[in-house]
This record gives C-alpha cells, structure tokens and sequence, in this order.
C-alpha cells in the first residue's frame, strides 16, 4: 500500500524504481496483460516504467485502491484508473513477500473490457461436451472462520462436492463481481445459480496460491479445461463480514486469451488515463465495484 499510495510506483519514474528495489533476485511478476512474465528486478523496473510511461501525459492520471486484503506474507488489492473527475480500468493484484519480506511473486490481472456474460458457460460447455462426470471428492464438513481458511476450503476441499456446503458461506447480502458479466450478482440465489452454471465436468479451479488473510483475502487460480495443455490464470478476492464470518463481496477476474487483449490494447492507446473508451463518474462506482 506504501509503494502505491505513498511512492505512486504506477504513476512516478521514482515510484516505479522504488518498487523494484524492493523485489527479490528470483521475482516474477505476471502481469496478464504481457504475453510473459517479467522476472528479476532489472526487467521489473523496465516494465515499471513503461507503465509509468504509458499514463505520464496524463497529469490528472490517478491509480486507486478500492480494497486491500489483510494477509501478512501475502496479500491482494482491488484497484481503479481515474483520471480528472473520471474513473475507468479495474483490476485486482496478487503480491506475495519472502521471509526477508522483499515481492518475490505478483500476479496482476485488468479487467477485460469486453465480457461476454452467459457466452463463457456457453463456450465451456461445448468444449467439454461429452466428458464423463467424476465421482464427487469426499470431504469433512468444517467451518473456518478466516477470510483465508474458508476460501482453502471451498477451493482446496469442497470443490466438485457440494453446492450446498459451499453456500453455507455465503452472506445472504453476498454481492459478487465476476468479470466476465456486466452486471454484479446480487444475493444467494443469483450466486447458487452462478456456481451450479459453471459446475459440470471437464471445467476445475485448480488453485496455487493464497494469502493469509483474516477478514479479506486474495489468491490466485487456473482454470483447467479438460486436458487441454493450456489454461487460464485468474484471481479473486473475498471479503468477509466480521461478526458473522459469511462471505459478503467477492470479485473474481479472468487473464485474456490474447496478450495484449486488442481491446484493451487500443483503449490504453486512445484513453491512456483511464485506459477505457468510456469513463464513468468518479466515485459512481463505490469501492471499485
């Protein structure tokens, strides 16, 4: 949060620096709009810069968090484009320290400008057409209370289960921002129909790292289509009530399929501020959702 509110590590030359000082010899960052990750320092404050580069004409261009997760070795912010009395781009980052406490790992995921909704089940559907069901893997019903040790339950146990085990988590005011639909999804039953639209074989959210939040929490996915060689990268970030301990914001984000995404691509070009073709009010979108 330092490195992007204090040294504005988007939007300075010295904040770019000042973030690749920071990272470990062995870094990656997958930044999923690139075709490849950048690794090491050196190629971390080049990339850093060329981000800085892209918005610096721009001296209204601001970079928002909207939230943070609260994870101690690990953690995940959701974030927003503004420019002037606009704001555009979202997108969630993933950032993980090792023990000397230097980035050794990130993920950042922008949303895609074009999201086709019900055409992502549909597509999934038809390439997995045929695929024999697998037997449900047994699991042993618990009930963490982190943000952190419910998301590794649901993802790491109950997954392929039961759609009822994994509601139980859920705020009955659960709103759900996926990016690849317009609109958020809004309660448990919008929700419950959402997972069981997307439960069926052939399609599994494999996931590979999480952060250790207690109150929020970030980690980060692929999507394994069948045996297909290739899969998705994605993230999201829970948000859990602190007395209840129910889920109650999620947001999940999906890489594109092409790097970079030609949409996105000739926004960044023609809005460099807020790398959209059409901005909305500031403030319109209350926390980024």
């Amino acid at each position: 949060e330092n490195l992007v509110n204090d040294e504005w590590c988007y939007l300075t030359d010295a904040g770019a620096r000042a973030f690749a000082d920071v990272c470990a010899a062995n870094a990656v960052y997958e930044d999923c709009y690139m075709p490849q990750p950048i690794t090491g320092p050196t190629a971390i404050r080049e990339h850093m810069l060329f981000k800085v580069g892209q918005r610096k004409e721009k001296d209204d261009a601001g970079f928002r968090i909207d939230m943070i997760s609260d994870g101690d070795s690990a953690c995940g912010f959701a974030w927003t484009w503004t420019c002037g009395d606009e704001e555009g781009l979202r997108g969630t980052t993933f950032v993980e320290l090792n023990d000397a406490g230097e980035i050794q790992f990130l993920r950042e995921i922008p949303e895609p400008l074009f999201k086709p909704g019900d055409a992502t089940k549909d597509l999934l559907q038809a390439v997995t057409a045929g695929i024999e069901p697998t037997p449900k893997p047994a699991f042993e019903s618990k009930t963490p209370t982190t943000a952190s040790g419910i998301a590794r339950y649901l993802y790491e146990e109950v997954q392929g289960g039961s759609v009822d085990e994994a509601m139980r988590f859920f705020s009955p005011n659960i709103e759900y921002r996926d990016f690849n639909y317009e609109e958020m999804l809004n309660g448990k039953e919008e929700v419950r129909k959402f997972i069981e639209d997307f439960s069926f074989p052939g399609i599994t959210f494999r996931p590979q790292r999480f952060d250790d939040g207690v109150l929020s929490t970030c980690f980060i996915w692929e999507v394994v289509i069948a045996d297909a060689p290739e899969t998705i990268k994605g993230m999201s970030l829970y948000r859990i009530d602190p007395e209840t301990r129910l889920i109650n914001y999620v947001r999940d984000i999906p890489e594109s399929a092409i790097k970079p995404p030609l949409l996105g691509k000739l926004a960044r070009d023609f809005r460099p501020g807020l790398g959209v073709f059409k901005g909305v009010k500031l403030g319109s979108r209350q926390g980024g959702k």
